[in-house]
C-alpha cells in the first residue's frame, strides 16, 4: 500500500516536471526551434490539425524557421495560423515555402520572459507540493484505519518528502537552464 502511494506520488511529480519542460519549449529564446510552432493548429479542410501533420518544419539557421506545407493549398492556412498565434511572428512566403525570421530579443523582453519562466517554475513547484500533500493525506488515512504503524507512517512521510525535494530541485534546474538560454545572446 505505501509503495503504491509513493510510486503514484513519484509518477505525478515527474509528470509535473515534464509538463514544465514541454511548456518552456514554447517560450521563444534567441534561437530558432521547431518546438516554437509545434503547438499551432492549422485549419485543414474544416478541422484543426497540428502544424506538424500538414507541413514540415525545419530550422534553417539560428534565427530562421522554414515551413513547407505538404499541399500547395495549405500555404495560406498555415500563414493564417502563424499570424493568429500568440507568438507575434510574421511569416514570409516564397512560393510554397514559408519562412519565419526571429528578431533578436531586446533586453527588456528577455527579462520579461525570464519572469514568465520563473512564474511557470513556481506554479510547477505548487503542483508538486500538492501531490506531496495528497500522498501524505493518504498515508495518514492508512494510519487512522490502523493499516500501518506510526513508524511506517514516519518512514513513508520521509520518503515522500525526499521525492518532493528531488522534484523541486529538478524544477529549479529546468528553470535555471531556460533562464540562461534566454539571457545568452
Amino acid at each position: 500500500m505505501l509503495n503504491e502511494i509513493k510510486k503514484d506520488a513519484q509518477t505525478r511529480m515527474h509528470k509535473c516536471v515534464d509538463v514544465l519542460r514541454h511548456d518552456l519549449t514554447k517560450v521563444r529564446t534567441g534561437r530558432a526551434s521547431s518546438a516554437l510552432v509545434d503547438h499551432l493548429k492549422v485549419n485543414y479542410y474544416g478541422s484543426d490539425m497540428p502544424l506538424t501533420q500538414v507541413a514540415s518544419v525545419a530550422v534553417t539557421d539560428a534565427r530562421t524557421l522554414t515551413i513547407t506545407p505538404w499541399e500547395k493549398g495549405m500555404v495560406a492556412a498555415v500563414e493564417k495560423a502563424i499570424l493568429a498565434s500568440d507568438l507575434g511572428l510574421t511569416p514570409t512566403t516564397a512560393g510554397t515555402v514559408i519562412r519565419i525570421n526571429l528578431p533578436a530579443l531586446t533586453e527588456e523582453r528577455r527579462k520579461e520572459l525570464g519572469k514568465h519562466v520563473a512564474h511557470e517554475g513556481e506554479n510547477t513547484k505548487v503542483a508538486v507540493r500538492n501531490v506531496r500533500r495528497d500522498a501524505m493525506q493518504q498515508v495518514k488515512e492508512l494510519l487512522k484505519e490502523k493499516k500501518i504503524t506510526e513508524d511506517e507512517e514516519e518512514r513513508a512521510e520521509e520518503d515522500i518528502q525526499k521525492l518532493t525535494d528531488k522534484s523541486i530541485k529538478e524544477v529549479d534546474d529546468v528553470v535555471k537552464a531556460k533562464e540562461q538560454e534566454l539571457l545568452a545572446i
